[in-house]
């Protein structure tokens, strides 16, 4: 999946003081909801966004892989963007040496939450990054907000050898099947998020609801939680239409392989195809 980038280490920790930024770093940016690469593809180094006229103080500190660290440079400049290559998000999917898709995911996790928190949601003043720890922090009323995760849950709903599939509606475009997923809402544990989801997108029940793994979706913000359920009762699909255009019980030979092993619902799809689901 997407964190597994062994034999290479994250290191995400805040650092104090943040290391300063050198030539051969890499700096990610950011732009209208896009990213800026170079020509062939990759993060440029600090010394070349430099070199575009970046300023080195406004290079903030992300993370580390390895020895390899990667900085955020926020707003670049029409003279910064011109060298570079404007893309889709969408390129980190496929990003090679396979660590780099948990960088560019992150980054854009943590892109996203600073450009939401310029403002204190208590008082409207001015927010500053914090020096201590990971937080943007009020310069009026000396409020804290962390980096925003939004758990959700991804279900497996198997029906004997048979594994329930679906097309989300606002996805016209996406041709695989998904799984039932949802955000956890206030007062509920995952596990019930799990039943909830269920119920609400395809009128089911389930039962024997168990933890498979998680993992951050930076992507969008996201914490995602598999797990595996029974059906219990009724196979009778109900579909709530205004999420769900369609829902089909495969058995394993009919489910599709998947060739995108880096998020929790292909992992899933692929291990009941092949037989090699916990029981």
């Amino acid at each position: 999946m997407l964190q597994d980038i062994a034999p290479h280490s994250f290191h995400n920790e805040f650092k104090v003081p943040p290391p300063p930024p050198e030539g051969g770093d890499s700096a990610v940016l950011f732009h209208e909801g896009n990213v800026l690469l170079t020509g062939e593809g990759s993060f440029p180094s600090v010394a070349e966004v430099l070199a575009l006229g970046a300023e080195e103080e406004k290079l903030i500190y992300l993370f580390s892989v390895d020895e390899q660290r990667f900085y955020l440079l926020e707003g670049p400049s029409e003279s910064i963007r011109s060298g570079l290559k404007t893309t889709s998000p969408a390129v980190f999917r496929r990003m090679e040496p396979p660590f780099l898709r948990l960088v560019g995911a992150t980054a854009m996790h943590l892109a996203n939450w600073y450009r939401a928190n310029r403002f204190c949601g208590f008082c409207g003043a001015p927010t500053v990054r914090d020096d201590k720890e990971r937080a943007m922090r009020c310069a009026d009323c000396g409020a804290l907000v962390y980096p925003r995760i939004n758990p959700a849950v991804v279900v497996a709903v198997r029906n004997g050898e048979k594994l329930l599939l679906i097309r989300y509606a606002d996805r016209p475009m996406v041709a695989q099947y998904a799984l039932i997923a949802g955000f956890t809402e206030i007062g509920e544990t995952m596990a019930e998020t799990a039943r909830r989801e269920v119920m609400e997108e395809v009128g089911l029940r389930v039962k024997n609801v168990r933890y498979h793994a998680d993992q951050p979706w930076g992507f969008a913000g996201n914490q995602m939680v598999g797990f595996w359920a029974e059906l219990d009762g009724d196979d009778t699909v109900t579909l709530d239409t205004r999420e769900v255009n369609e829902a089909v019980w495969l058995r394993r030979e009919e489910v599709p392989e998947s060739h995108d092993p880096i998020d929790l619902t292909h992992t899933m799809t692929e291990l009941f195809r092949l037989g090699k689901d916990p029981r």
